[in-house]
């Protein structure tokens, strides 16, 4: 008899992967996705997987659905995960990233629901464009987007509870993922994922800046096996953690990892930086790795893999 997951936001690229871990290993997941970022050719076709596509923002449904299964674990995956959406509709957004965890957090609390494992998919985007690096979890932040906002405080609340609730609750800040599923034509997707379709498509490339901002990019399968480990830890409970490799690439030298990959050269047109874009990020992973974790993929790994994936 398996346990019984929600994944919100599993039809997208990080969810998806969460939810075919699950099915692995003999699950059942429940997948509410509205699909505005996901897609349905993204969810494994099992009997161990039952899909609803609805926002996690109709509050009725998902009371329904947490008192009717009373889950074994939650991942708070959904968001409206656009920089640039969120400034352009950041009540909306606020909605989605912040009122609806809350209000799942509260319907737990209130009905005495007692889950092994609720995680919260923060963002290193709350540590905005502070010059100091590596970030660590407890130095400053300056979340300074609608985005980085809600994840910044909806991370706070999701802590509170385990603190004040005895709910058991992990926060996870993710740095730049990327990897199988990401949607190149998503205003949500990762960077080298739409580097990727233009070296497939030979398109254009639109480079915002110089090319020479930073990033501290991790591989899909790292980023399951941090989460699995903050899933089973119980000594993680209540905190937060970065999960990255703790290694940065240019945005120039990630692109020339890829045409190497590919045996491509990429077309490149140059744009002025964008609004909210972080200039430099790398992250401190030494609290994570000291409850074991390793990153197994390099940069050039991790870009041959999803390269062969596509």
């Amino acid at each position: 008899m398996g346990k019984n997951i929600l994944v919100t936001g599993g039809a997208g690229f990080i969810g998806s992967h969460v939810v075919e871990r699950h099915v692995k290993e003999g699950n059942n997941v429940i997948i509410v996705d509205d699909l505005s970022m996901g897609s349905r050719e993204n969810i494994v076709n099992s009997d161990h997987v039952i899909f609803y596509q609805k926002s996690i923002t109709d509050y009725e449904f998902m009371s329904y659905l947490l008192k009717k299964y009373n889950f074994n674990v939650i991942y708070l995956l959904a968001a409206i995960a656009s920089v640039a959406d969120t400034i352009k509709r950041p009540y909306e957004s606020h909605q989605v990233n912040q009122e609806a965890n809350l209000f799942i957090m509260e319907t737990l609390r209130i009905n005495k629901l007692f889950p092994e494992r609720v995680l919260f998919s923060s963002s290193a985007a709350t540590y905005g464009a502070l010059p100091k690096l590596p970030k660590k979890e407890d130095g400053a932040v300056l979340p300074a987007t609608p985005y980085a906002i809600d994840k910044y405080a909806t991370e706070r609340y999701i802590l509170t509870y385990a603190h004040l609730y005895n709910i058991p609750t992990v926060a996870v800040r993710f740095f730049n993922v990327y990897g199988p599923r990401q949607n190149p034509k998503s205003p949500y997707s990762g960077v080298l994922s739409i580097v990727s379709h233009c070296l497939k498509q030979n398109v254009k490339f639109s480079l915002f800046g110089d090319g020479l901002q930073t990033r501290d990019f991790i591989y899909i399968k790292d980023v399951i096996s941090a989460l699995k480990l903050a899933e089973t830890t119980d000594k993680m409970i209540g905190d937060v953690f970065n999960v990255a490799t703790g290694s940065s690439h240019t945005l120039l030298d990630a692109i020339a990892d890829l045409e190497m990959v590919s045996g491509k050269k990429l077309q490149i047109k140059k744009f002025e930086p964008r609004i909210g874009d972080i200039r430099d990020s790398k992250a401190d992973i030494s609290k994570l790795k000291s409850f074991g974790f390793r990153p197994k993929y390099t940069f050039s790994e991790g870009a041959k893999a999803y390269w062969d994936s596509l």
